[in-house]
């Protein structure tokens, strides 16, 4: 019955735009609102209209964002039915290929020279003059006789064709709104002069961008190198056996891995403690800034929906561990003036935090209510400075970075700091098993996957990154109540949006 189930899907995917112009027509303002153009930029430091403004930011309404799953879920699976499956194999296993192209194409500052260019396109010998151009005055700079303007039309050839840019004319090009989420707002001389600003004031999505196809991306084309030894190569086998020889400090013996991460980087080290490193600085920061952009995972403000803030009494404090420079809990502290805010992380990303938002919460910081300081959690938690005690532990992006061992051991120390009245939240993509359950998103419609198929397959593929970089991952509502129950917490709510595999998780000690 496959022509019964591609006119179901086909169904499905008319129902949902229906729904979808309705949920816009209801949000029209005098100047209309129509949904964002895929060929218009949409740059995140410029000036917009009303009309604009609000088309864009209603795309995370959750309403709105569950009926966008559904469309993305029903022609992911129509595309999966039509498709020949060799072209299908092709597609996934040749997508390594297209994420190379998108860090080229964030690191040379491609979308930042295109949004000074002439909105119509720029010719790519342009673009390639201005590449050189922008790199930092102590870089090395590109060999002419590499970055060719030819090759870079064939990258950015493959880029257009999935829609990240538009190619104008024959070799011209131009942003479209997927790219401009990249912008970094900032002048190519800025970029030129200050590389390590590039992202300062922004939403961290370029940040996250890059760290994913840089150190992730590097990371899980070793993964199975790392579950089944045997698949690694004999150079690897012997590069590693001359490292040993010769005693190099911190290479890594083959035989054993703690990831795949280890295997990419050939280091000992685990990744946080690799990130700090004094050579890689400006992956750390950068990581720091990529942290912010996670939200977009969520529903738009849903971590100001993750507790009823509201209720907790004045003076109140909120204890961000392991925090990074505070990117979850800030906006919280910002919209609840009765609470205070203690982020919490290690001491290299404790020392920089305040410093790399730049004005962004100055008036916040200003007021006293926030403050950082240097945790190990994997040591007992302190009492705070002025003994007060933590009305809320904030976990967000925490227990997917850890195996279980390490994740019961920081959890263990906060039920030991914990009184009555604390609460515990864990933010985290929380895993539902691909077949039908009773956890069902898909909204009862048979002809979706249960789970929604594509359209929440970030999750999953987060999973996976986690999987590769520090050997943890997400979690299933089950298996993130089995670590909880033996060191004395009890799972009392789970919030979470329409659709989105994204959830905070509210426990009470026992």
């Amino acid at each position: 019955m496959t022509f019964a189930a591609l006119r179901a899907l086909h169904s499905s995917i008319g129902h949902a735009i229906d729904e979808l112009e309705r949920l816009y027509r209801d949000h029209t303002t005098s100047e209309g609102l129509d949904f964002p153009d895929l060929d218009e930029p949409y740059y995140p430091s410029a000036h917009h209209t009303l009309a604009e403004e609000r088309a864009e930011k209603l795309k995370a309404d959750p309403d709105v964002a569950f009926t966008i799953r559904r469309i993305v879920a029903a022609c992911g699976q129509m595309s999966a039915t039509v498709n020949r499956t060799w072209l299908g194999v092709m597609d996934t296993i040749q997508g390594g290929q297209l994420a190379a192209c998108l860090r080229f194409m964030e690191q040379a500052h491609i979308v930042d020279i295109l949004r000074h260019g002439d909105p119509q396109g720029m010719h790519v010998k342009d673009i390639c003059a201005a590449i050189v151009n922008a790199r930092p005055y102590n870089a090395l700079s590109p060999d002419p006789s590499i970055l060719t303007p030819g090759r870079l039309s064939h990258i950015l050839r493959a880029l257009a064709t999935s829609h990240w840019i538009r190619e104008v004319l024959p070799d011209v090009f131009a942003n479209k709104r997927r790219s401009s989420s990249l912008d970094s707002g900032k002048t190519l001389e800025e970029l030129r002069t200050s590389p390590t600003r590039k992202y300062v004031d922004t939403d961290g999505a370029a940040a996250l961008a890059a760290t994913s196809a840089d150190e992730a991306f590097k990371s899980v084309a070793h993964l199975t190198e790392w579950l089944l030894p045997d698949t690694r190569t004999e150079s690897l086998t012997t590069d590693a056996k001359a490292n040993r020889e010769q005693g190099s400090a911190g290479h890594l013996t083959l035989s054993h891995a703690a990831s795949p991460f280890n295997l990419a980087f050939n280091t000992k080290l685990g990744f946080f403690e690799w990130l700090e490193l004094p050579e890689n600085h400006r992956r750390h920061e950068r990581f720091g800034h990529s942290m912010a952009a996670t939200c977009q995972w969520e529903a738009q403000g849903e971590i100001l929906q993750a507790y009823p803030w509201a209720t907790l009494p004045s003076g109140a404090v909120l204890v961000d561990v392991g925090g990074g420079i505070g990117s979850t809990s800030l906006p919280v502290a910002q919209a609840h003036s009765h609470l205070n805010l203690v982020v919490e992380d290690r001491p290299q990303t404790v020392v920089r935090a305040p410093s790399v938002w730049g004005p962004t919460y100055a008036s916040l910081f200003q007021s006293g209510r926030v403050a950082w300081r240097s945790r190990d959690f994997f040591t007992p938690w302190e009492p705070l400075v002025d003994d007060k005690s933590p009305d809320i532990f904030l976990l967000r992006l925490v227990m997917h970075d850890w195996p279980d061992e390490q994740c019961r051991a920081i959890l263990s120390h906060l039920r030991a700091a914990a009184l009555p009245h604390t609460r515990l939240i864990v933010g985290e993509s929380i895993l539902p098993c691909a077949c039908r359950s009773d956890d069902e998103l898909a909204g009862g419609d048979s002809s979706l996957l249960p789970k929604l198929g594509m359209a929440n397959m970030p999750g999953y593929l987060i999973d996976i990154m986690m999987m590769t970089l520090l050997a943890a991952g997400e979690r299933t509502v089950d298996e993130m109540s089995a670590l909880m129950q033996p060191v004395g917490w009890k799972i009392e709510s789970v919030r979470r949006s329409p659709g989105s595999l994204w959830a905070y998780i509210t426990c009470m000690p026992v």
